[in-house]
């Protein structure tokens, strides 16, 4: 996989060098969205398609990126070792720089909710962008946890981005059976067991959980195609309850608006829209 700066008003733009031409082109939108089911898959109308983009896109959501391609070989992003912190390594290796235009944005004007079951969300207007996550397990590794924060600059870097992907060992052992995940282990993800991390080294914070959880639904909610104004809380969410909460705010086209801002909000920190990794 490689990223690539892109032009003015690119926007996220996933390219499958496997397949090639207008074919092998996603372009990054709420329209584009195929599954939700264990991770975020995109896809385009010729069906060529991929999966497990929520960890990158958060990466280039939390470091200020609104223009790149992304190059790749095969229909799944990789795993790294299960968070965002090597690809926002990578970024910031490679530098960012300011395009000669003002940045588009998502400003939230009115409160949208959904609930699915046990899970709700909603989007509320608000200064900055925040994301006010809660997570409830009955594992005791993880239990009740909330992280409240607005995840971009070095706060993305330092409190978000290194925070990995979890689950239950049963739940790795099943997918595997099916055929999923063949590549999980205990250097992509935390894994748990009857209460207790498996993981040599333990967590990387304590309320590890919860921040990927917030990692997961920046992720999900670059697919809107710009920064949003506004505030996301999230009672239990997944990817389906993220994407179910976008679209929801997506469709109901007078509880948002786009605007155009030269000096973005704190939130948004600087206008950093191109970047280049090899």
């Amino acid at each position: 996989m490689t990223l690539r700066p892109a032009a003015i008003n690119t926007g996220v733009v996933f390219r499958r060098t496997d397949i090639g031409g207008d074919q092998g082109r996603i372009l990054l939108r709420r329209e584009a969205v195929a599954e939700t089911r264990l991770a975020t898959t995109i896809a385009n109308d010729f069906g060529a398609s991929v999966t497990t983009v929520e960890h990158l896109l958060a990466a280039i959501s939390g470091m200020g990126v609104d223009n790149i391609e992304i190059e790749i070989d095969n229909a799944e992003v990789p795993a790294m070792d299960g968070s965002a912190g090597p690809f926002a390594d990578m970024i910031d290796a490679a530098g960012v720089v300011e395009q000669a235009a003002a940045r588009k944005v998502i400003r939230i004007l009115r409160p949208v909710d959904v609930v699915l079951g046990d899970r709700r969300a909603r989007f509320t207007p608000h200064h900055r962008f925040e994301i006010d996550v809660t997570i409830e397990f009955a594992d005791p590794a993880i239990g009740r946890q909330r992280a409240r924060m607005a995840p971009t600059g070095e706060r993305f870097r330092e409190e978000i981005a290194p925070a990995r992907t979890f689950g239950f060992l049963h739940e790795v052992e099943a997918m595997k059976s099916a055929g999923l995940a063949r590549g999980g282990s205990l250097d992509n993800a935390v894994v748990i067991k009857d209460g207790a991390v498996m993981n040599d080294g333990g967590l990387r914070y304590a309320d590890e959980f919860v921040r990927h959880k917030v990692l997961d639904a920046m992720g999900d909610l670059a697919v809107a195609g710009a920064p949003i104004i506004g505030r996301y809380v999230a009672h239990r969410p997944g990817h389906e309850l993220n994407n179910a909460a976008l679209t929801a705010l997506l469709d109901a086209t007078d509880a948002w608006r786009i605007e155009t801002v030269r000096d973005p909000e704190p939130a948004l920190a600087e206008e950093r829209v191109a970047v280049a990794v090899g």
